[in-house]
């Protein structure tokens, strides 16, 4: 055991590191390639950019493994890159409906049930506008609170950080079981969120008391069990044609 231990102790930060572009990269060039995001949910970036910045922010009062801050700002530099690509390649149809009525709320008018569109929007503007928003938000909380580990607002950044990356295989579950199918989303993605899940529970837990919080760990089993819902998926779907109604809502 000792042995295994110090195995994952070398190897696991390394692989952490690294799984921004083991992951993503075949995704990214997936969809570039085919010209079509169609399939994939657009949410997953989204997801992972806001979990990465709140991560990143986490840390100065945390002082967490530092292999997990490397890779929250890798992670942000890869999801900005699969944002754009899937942004420029997406379908046609991504909520907004064509000869709406001036002056209806935004919900009603694209269907999407989200106040203001979020993460539905038209132009890609809007996005990158959010994720500016977000970072200079908290780089202006850091400045005015300077918070250490044991503040309230450390412990609450931290747990609304990872409590959304957790959510990440949600929105690809349901965008698959709308479906029928996993067409769109690269099983490579779905080997690496797999092979991830158990590197980084075997480090985390493997780990000397105190270096890697809690809440990354309670967090991890969660995303590890989504994940594993999205292997039965690809085992009962495939990557065929969709039979069921793929709303592109999600994608």
């Amino acid at each position: 055991m000792a042995v295994v231990s110090t195995l994952i102790g070398i190897f696991a930060p390394i692989f952490l590191i690294l799984s921004p572009f083991t992951s993503y990269t075949d995704q990214i060039l997936s969809i570039h390639r085919t010209r079509t995001s169609a399939g994939f949910a657009l949410d997953i970036p989204g997801i992972m950019l806001t979990a990465s910045i709140l991560k990143i922010f986490y840390w100065p009062g945390a002082r967490y493994d530092l292999s997990l801050l490397i890779q929250a700002f890798l992670m942000v530099g890869v999801q900005m890159t699969l944002l754009k690509v899937a942004l420029d390649n997406r379908p046609a149809w991504r909520g907004e409906r064509p000869f709406t009525e001036m002056g209806k709320s935004s919900v009603v008018e694209t269907g999407t049930g989200r106040p203001f569109d979020f993460w539905r929007w038209k132009q890609q503007r809007p996005y990158w506008e959010y994720l500016l928003f977000l970072a200079f938000s908290l780089l202006a909380l850091h400045t005015l609170l300077q918070p250490d580990g044991s503040s309230l607002y450390t412990r609450l950044l931290g747990g609304l950080g990872l409590s959304i990356e957790a959510t990440l295989p949600l929105p690809q579950l349901y965008a698959n079981y709308r479906a029928q199918s996993c067409k769109g989303f690269r099983v490579s993605v779905l080997a690496n969120w797999l092979f991830g899940d158990m590197m980084k529970m075997g480090y985390f837990f493997a780990s000397e008391p105190g270096r890697v919080p809690w809440a990354f760990k309670l967090c991890g089993m969660f995303q590890a069990g989504c994940d594993a819902c999205l292997g039965i998926q690809y085992w009962l779907y495939g990557e065929g044609e969709s039979t069921g109604e793929l709303d592109t809502r999600l994608t």
